[in-house]
């Protein structure tokens, strides 16, 4: 039994490469020329592999570009939502008890500088174009991008944000000012040349990453009831 184990497993371990492989040169192929400007022959030669993997693995080129909104979001969730489960987690436990603002601005904060990580990544260059295209022109891929990956993440900011604005988190209000909050981290990835012109850096390091945590700290800071500015003003 273990010896059929071992080579089931020996057969698997290429099946799984080669579709990792056809998955990542599948973003960038994707990426750069949508759906309709892919052919097969251009994402087998990407790959390096045989015209019929894409067919085997994958049942075909649309099953492939589903199958890349799934890995996206997969390395998304990776990166993000171990610090947005947590924050569930926080939220879960209070038992209907709202989070103080003092518990609140270090939650968002963590989640916010998890998110800017990933955008000055280089690994997310490529799913950018890949998700830019799919705001663009919403395809059944954007569908699973957004109710896997997206809008929970979006749910969990603007139940932080609604706390510290002391406000509905339904409200149209609070959920423009997370759309803009997530836009502020968001414009490091698809404006990243734009980003580093305007602010005169060659690349994001250690230091231009501590400087856009200041940013985000700043943000967070801001969130107050709007009594609060009131009175301030």
């Amino acid at each position: 039994m273990d010896y059929v184990r071992c080579m089931e497993a020996q057969t698997l371990a290429p099946n799984r490469d080669l579709r990792l492989r056809l998955l990542e040169a599948a973003i960038d192929v994707f990426g750069r020329h949508g759906f309709d400007g892919a052919s097969t022959r251009m994402l087998a030669k990407a790959a390096g592999v045989n015209l019929q993997a894409i067919p085997y693995h994958f049942g075909g080129k649309e099953g492939l570009y589903l199958a890349v909104a799934d890995h996206i979001g997969a390395q998304i969730q990776a990166h993000v939502g171990p610090t947005a489960m947590k924050i569930r987690a926080r939220l879960a436990a209070r038992e209907g008890r709202p989070l103080s603002p003092e518990e609140t601005r270090p939650l968002l904060t963590e989640m916010l500088e998890a998110a800017a990580g990933l955008m000055v990544g280089e690994e997310s260059a490529a799913w950018a174009r890949f998700i830019i295209r799919e705001q663009m022109e919403p395809t059944e891929a954007f569908e699973r991008l957004y109710g896997k990956v997206m809008a929970p993440l979006l749910e969990t900011a603007r139940q932080l944000i609604a706390v510290l604005l002391a406000a509905d988190p339904d409200s149209e209000m609070v959920r423009l000012r997370t759309v803009a909050t997530l836009g502020q981290i968001l414009v490091l990835r698809v404006a990243h040349a734009a980003v580093l012109r305007q602010i005169g850096w060659e690349a994001v390091g250690a230091r231009e990453f501590a400087a856009i945590r200041a940013m985000i700290a700043d943000t967070v800071a801001s969130f107050t009831p709007a009594k609060d500015r009131a009175g301030a003003a």
